[in-house]
């Protein structure tokens, strides 16, 4: 086996699980706070994909569509929070459920009317677009390293957030008693506002990042979002450092899985076999890895106290 190759497989695992880790973020700060299952976060994940290839086609500027998935994912996330969310804090699950499922399919239908059914492309702007050099003669694309890096900075600023912030301090209150520093004074529905807005940008961020790599299309979050909830499931709910750590594992748990089964299939059976039967047991890998943590850490590797 060649050691670039494998390198590169690493490579692709933690862009993967970096991806995952801006998905998981929001989705682990949303329900950690306001104690809310937010099947919609993948379309949010959508909105700040479409608002990047949108504004980067009009405009030739793929910064510019960056900043407008910021802003276009956390416009949508306040909107749907106040309008939708908001009302469903002191229902059951089973509610918060179908009302954000029904979103999915709002989302969904808006989008295609919007835009219509054929995917859209974006470009990777020129800065990114070369490769740095691997062991053994083979490159690795810019962009992917940039996107490795950009998830990197969002967790150390995440981090500094939570920990050296007002803002921060009032979301890990939130977490422990919400109830109590409603009763301090803080203003509960602006924080839950922020927390839900805040989630949507990381979704909306890791959309457009991935849309230059992959095609934008309706429906492209929700494969991501179930990942996504195995992450937090994985790293501990509540827990950005779990989310960090839950998205590394299974990016890397899904890519070399896919990379080293059929490898060693091969070696009992033919190339097509291993290769299909290899990337069936790889697809369950992350699973039976959740399943195991969950059995000897039922609340996941870093589960947020209180």
């Amino acid at each position: 086996m060649q050691t670039a190759l494998l390198i590169e497989q690493i490579l692709n695992g933690l862009q993967f699980g970096v991806m995952l880790f801006l998905m998981a973020a929001g989705l682990t700060l949303i329900f950690g706070v306001m104690g809310l299952i937010n099947l919609a976060h993948g379309s949010l994940y959508m909105v700040g994909a479409f608002a990047c290839a949108t504004v980067a086609a009009a405009t030739g500027s793929f910064w510019l569509g960056l900043i407008a998935s910021l802003a276009a994912a956390a416009a949508a996330g306040a909107l749907i929070e106040v309008t939708v969310i908001r009302r469903l804090y002191d229902r059951d699950h089973l509610d918060q459920v179908l009302a954000t499922f029904a979103l999915i399919l709002v989302f969904s239908e808006g989008t295609r009317w919007v835009f219509g059914s054929i995917p859209l492309y974006l470009n990777i702007p020129p800065l990114l677009s070369g490769a740095i050099p691997l062991p053994g003669g083979s490159a690795y694309p810019l962009y992917r390293v940039a996107i490795i890096g950009v998830g990197i900075a969002v967790a150390v600023g995440l981090h500094l957030l939570i920990t050296r912030t007002r803002l921060g301090m009032r979301i890990r209150a939130g977490e422990s008693d919400r109830e109590m520093i409603g009763a301090l004074g803080v203003d509960i529905r602006t924080l839950y506002t922020v927390v839900f807005a805040l989630g949507a940008a990381l979704a909306g961020l890791a959309g457009a990042l991935v849309g230059a790599i992959q095609s934008v299309q309706v429906g492209m979050g929700e494969p991501v979002l179930i990942l996504a909830f195995v992450v937090i499931v994985i790293g501990g709910i509540g827990s950005i450092h779990g989310a960090l750590v839950g998205a590394l594992l299974v990016g890397l748990i899904d890519t070399l899985g896919r990379f080293l089964l059929p490898v060693a299939l091969a070696a009992f059976m033919g190339p097509s076999a291993a290769a299909s039967i290899g990337a069936s047991l790889a697809s369950i890998l992350i699973y039976v890895f959740m399943a195991l943590v969950l059995a000897i850490r039922p609340r996941g590797l870093f589960a947020a106290a209180g």
